[in-house]
């Protein structure tokens, strides 16, 4: 298996060739919704009707395709199966939630960062009682406290992770979480939502209940839909289950496999976007090609930026291929919202930080983007800190001990 933050040979990605985007258009640097490919946004040009027997085979067919990348048999011999849901990412974090944790269950949530804290607070709102592991913003859950928090607590029936989690940019250890859930005899719960189609994900090799992504991340589609890859034991298991109609996955998965339709009006042209999208990623050699694209983006951004004095938050052993998040300058005359705007003008959209210590922001390097694009956004940095009168992108010295404080203590 390909390591995902191992570095990628730079002669294989100058061959890879994103096209811009659409004149006037920025290019969207964020965990998505993301630069999308030309053919992808002229998929959306056509009308189709939800309950026509062509829209149904193409929900079929996505359906059959994203089994394939998660290493499953898309068929009645596989041990999964895939439902689409309407909504956004969140949405179907939700449903899976609400879904496969029985009532009575008790979930412990891996947490550091936003995300792993938004599946905390929709335990929350769910009613179901959950206990969670606060890392902070810095640090991955490893498999030893994993095992400890489950040893105390043996009503523990799921644990829920991130795979990346997007706040700090950091890739969590899912291999080894699972390994020690399913040494304890409980079911792992995956929010794939921002690595699947790029970081491994399979699984025969990965034991999970279920996980869930979305249409408008690295399989590079446009927003509009996720989809629950389960067990299909777990989605029997589902049913009666879950506290809401619409994010009932069960029924969802029950009416599909009956009717071949979505139970309420589904996005119609973000699945034939999504089609497209599929189309090209197996097109440029599918999960393992479009890591190495990614983390050869992330590599090329990582060196430039720090030839300008930026660093990042974390070190390379934990830094993910989707987005990095970096320090805010300590000089006197920055500020994000000039930078931000700054960057802008110059046609590339970045993110704001997402961290509750430090000041930061976050570059992403997904989507239709590659190592060129990757020196330009750079060469725009250099511009808007001249422009701003930044003569040094060095974060504070504090932010920089205590990343080697905390790095050691990973």
């Amino acid at each position: 298996m390909q390591s995902a933050t191992g570095n990628s040979p730079a002669t294989a990605q100058e061959s890879a060739s994103c096209a811009p985007p659409a004149q006037g258009e920025p290019y969207l640097l964020t965990p998505g919704p993301l630069t999308t490919a030309f053919s992808t946004k002229q998929a959306m040009l056509r009308d189709w009707g939800s309950w026509d027997g062509d829209f149904r085979a193409m929900t079929a067919r996505l359906r059959r395709s994203l089994l394939d990348i998660a290493g499953d048999a898309s068929d009645e011999a596989g041990e999964y199966d895939c439902v689409p849901l309407q909504g956004s990412g969140s949405y179907c974090v939700e449903a899976m939630l609400g879904s496969l944790i029985p009532r009575d269950g008790h979930a412990l949530v891996l947490a550091n960062g936003a995300y792993g804290k938004r599946i905390a607070t929709t335990l929350r709102y769910l009613g179901r009682a959950h206990t969670v592991l606060d890392k902070g913003d810095y640090l991955p859950p490893r498999a030893a406290e994993v095992e400890r928090m489950l040893d105390a607590e043996p009503a523990i029936t799921h644990v829920v992770a991130v795979h990346c989690e997007t706040s700090s940019g950091i890739l969590n250890p899912i291999e080894e979480i699972a390994a020690v859930t399913a040494a304890k005899g409980c079911k792992l719960l995956i929010d794939s939502m921002s690595a699947f189609g790029a970081v491994p994900l399979d699984v025969r090799e990965i034991a999970c209940e279920a996980f869930v992504s979305s249409a408008n991340k690295c399989i590079e589609g446009v927003p509009g839909f996720g989809f629950v890859i389960a067990k299909k034991s777990a989605l029997h298991d589902a049913r009666g289950r879950s506290h809401s109609l619409a994010l009932d996955v069960h029924d969802q998965w029950d009416v599909m496999n009956r009717t071949g339709q979505w139970r309420f009006t589904p996005p119609t042209h973000t699945v034939a976007a999504f089609i497209e999208a599929l189309r090209l990623h197996k097109l440029e050699g599918g999960q393992p090609a479009r890591l190495a694209r990614y983390a050869n983006n992330r590599d090329v951004l990582v060196a430039g930026m720090q030839e300008l004095g930026f660093e990042p938050l974390l070190n390379a052993r934990w830094r993910s291929p989707i987005i990095v998040t970096f320090f805010s300058p300590a000089h006197p005359a920055f500020s994000f919202e000039q930078f931000y705007e700054l960057m802008k003008q110059q046609g590339f959209i970045i993110y704001p930080g997402k961290l509750t210590v430090v000041e930061s922001f976050r570059i992403g390097c997904i989507g239709q983007v590659d190592a060129q694009v990757m020196r330009r956004v750079v060469q725009a940095c250099a511009s808007a800190l001249r422009t701003m009168g930044v003569d040094h992108a060095a974060p504070p010295a504090a932010a920089i001990e205590e990343r080697k404080l905390l790095a050691e203590l990973a």
